[in-house]
């Protein structure tokens, strides 16, 4: 059938939802329905998923976020990603033989992010209070929810590691020792009542007005006695990790309670007449918009949706913004990024030149005048550390599930009746990466881990310094009216597979749930951002449901074809909004299993 879907468009006028999990969806539309904003809906579903989907993001982890103010026209950035300890530094790694951080254990611990995010962003944008926005999950957590086939695998997988070596998870995940069933009931109570301890700190000073009432709220985890339960058990719980160590945490009192959000200006690229907004730098989401102005000299329409010249074409100019990725990003508080050079049409015409009929080999960042970095840089960048610490060459191995990171990343979007928007992209404090917390139902994040330890270099590890994240999120405004929220988890992936669903709406004019259920390819040409930061040079992976003469086509140009299974890149969702009629589009790709779409 030509005009079948997996799903349906979902259209609504209050509002419309989309989330990781459809029991996060749920708990969002129930706060749009009980009188709150996109704002109250979204960090309600952001809490939800830190329970729901703990393989994917933790409340210790991150969640950058986009906001579209209806009444201000405006859109803001908020910097959910924590800083790394103050004591955490390169000379301490060098001194300790530590040539490449873990992607486990305490070394990459960050300060947790998202409370005291969405207490900023309910401050400033929200109305509801922290406990109408907690309650949802508290229920969750207290009368538990089915363990779905992804929870399971990871479970399945972690057994020994979460019974043995993390006992305090085990209690959790595996009551009586035994891995539970798909269908079972997971119940966290601890994660509860650690919640209810942020309820009873707004109650407590609810007659001081509801932002200061949010703010002691968010101070009873980051100054409080959460906070302090999170550094004693850390102190009295050494773990090894995948430097073959027990290293003790460096994250401080002081690194936890001084950590605050920030809300920051986005950057914006237009294309076709669409302002497209991104976190800045401390995530990777200006390669996004540094595709789009590649791409913008190329007839991608009369390519043909899907054809091999189309998305040759598409593969090749990620290839050139992820090596400016490698090469400029960082946190824009430390490193100069220069993106007034690195958007701009008259250097992105010299990066387009690069791109021929052929897969290229290379991965070489494009030169910004008055900028000095080693000279490496220029030559190739496959190998992020090769330099780092006087190190020349780093082997890697096959670190087994042990070590291996073996988190993923979620999503979520909200689009309200006013024209507020959000959209944002939890991750982090992965299960399996360190221990839960005795007591509190979590672990750390481990988001450490995307540092370079080369001094030479943006990104390279610095006190207080936020990680370069994968996570990014997307908005989209039109003459500063709202347009579409979107995003994935999909870690280096996630800026190739929503180009290609941006792509799938605005050049090929596919309604939503079209352009998610279109088959999708990515590169992994250019180093990973996770330990142990392997790259594949001219390797693309390819949903086999794309056509055989297509694939072929593929590999004459040079690439390298891993064929992924249909239907298995990411769970890219989306929300649309229309200024003509009010109404609202959303769609949810069914490629996750568990995301949802919810309007009404």
């Amino acid at each position: 059938m030509k005009d079948f879907t997996t799903r349906p468009v979902i259209i609504g006028k209050k509002g419309v939802v989309t989330a990781g999990h459809y029991l996060a969806a749920t708990a969002g539309h129930r706060i749009i329905e009980n009188g709150g904003n996109a704002i109250d809906s979204a960090a309600a579903m952001s809490i939800c998923l830190n329970l729901l989907e703990p393989q994917s993001c933790g409340i210790a982890g991150e969640v950058p976020i986009l906001i579209y103010s209806a009444e201000e026209q405006k859109t803001y950035s908020i910097s959910g990603v924590g800083w790394s300890p103050e004591n955490f530094t390169i000379e301490w790694c060098k001194s300790n033989g530590i040539d490449l951080i873990p992607g486990d254990g305490y070394l990459p611990i960050t300060a947790p992010a998202p409370i005291r995010t969405w207490a900023l962003a309910l401050c400033k944008f929200g109305t509801l209070s922290f406990s109408d926005i907690l309650q949802p999950a508290i229920e969750l957590a207290e009368t538990g929810f089915p363990i779905y086939p992804r929870l399971h695998k990871t479970l399945s997988q972690n057994k020994n590691k979460f019974l043995n070596q993390y006992p305090t998870t085990g209690e959790i995940y595996f009551p009586k020792g035994i891995l539970p069933e798909i269908g079972d009931l997971l119940i966290n109570k601890d994660f509860a009542n650690m919640l209810k301890r942020m309820v009873k700190a707004e109650k407590n000073n609810s007659n001081k007005g509801r932002i200061a009432a949010i703010e002691a709220a968010s101070d009873e985890f980051y100054r409080g006695s959460i906070a302090n339960q999170i550094l004693d058990f850390l102190s009295k719980n050494p773990i090894e990790d995948a430097s073959g160590k027990k290293n003790k945490s460096l994250l401080s009192y002081e690194d936890i309670s001084d950590w605050h959000s920030e809300i920051e200006e986005p950057l914006k690229y237009n294309y076709s007449g669409l302002d497209v907004w991104k976190c800045s730098s401390w995530t990777q989401g200006p390669v996004f918009l540094q595709q789009l102005s590649i791409l913008k000299g190329f007839d991608l329409k009369s390519m043909g949706h899907n054809t091999p010249e189309y998305l040759h074409t598409i593969i090749e100019s990620s290839k050139l913004a992820f090596a400016d990725r490698e090469a400029y990003y960082g946190d824009p508080k430390f490193d100069n990024n220069n993106f007034d050079t690195l958007l701009s049409d008259s250097y992105n015409e010299k990066r387009r030149d690069l791109i021929t009929s052929k897969a290229s080999k290379k991965l070489i960042a494009g030169e910004i005048p008055d900028i000095s970095y080693p000279e490496y840089i220029k030559t190739s960048i496959h190998d992020d550390n090769l330099y780092s610490l006087g190190i020349k060459k780093r082997p890697t191995k096959d670190l087994g599930i042990g070590h291996a990171h073996t988190g993923d990343t979620t999503h979520l979007d909200a689009i309200d009746k006013y024209g507020n928007m959000v959209a944002a992209t939890p991750s982090g404090g992965w299960l399996g990466t360190s221990p839960v917390i005795k007591g509190l139902g979590f672990p750390m994040g481990t988001r450490g881990q995307m540092f370079y330890l080369n001094p030479n270099r943006p990104n390279a590890l610095e006190p207080r310094k936020r990680p370069r994240a994968t996570l990014t999120p997307t908005l989209v405004t039109k003459n500063k009216l709202p347009y579409m929220v979107f995003g994935t988890p999909g870690g280096d992936s996630q800026d190739q597979w929503t180009l290609q669903f941006f792509l799938n709406v605005v050049v090929h004019k596919m309604n939503l749930q079209e352009a998610l259920d279109a088959p999708s390819v990515h590169s992994l040409h250019f180093p990973s951002s996770f330990y142990p930061r392997n790259s594949y040079p001219k390797l693309i992976s390819v949903e086999s449901n794309l056509p055989d003469s297509t694939i072929q086509e593929l590999e004459k140009k040079g690439h390298i074809i891993q064929k992924a299974e249909p239907w298995s890149h990411g769970k890219v969702m989306g929300i649309k909004y229309n200024n003509k009629t009010k109404l609202i589009h959303g769609a949810s790709s069914a490629k996750g299993i568990i995301g949802y779409c919810i309007g009404w």
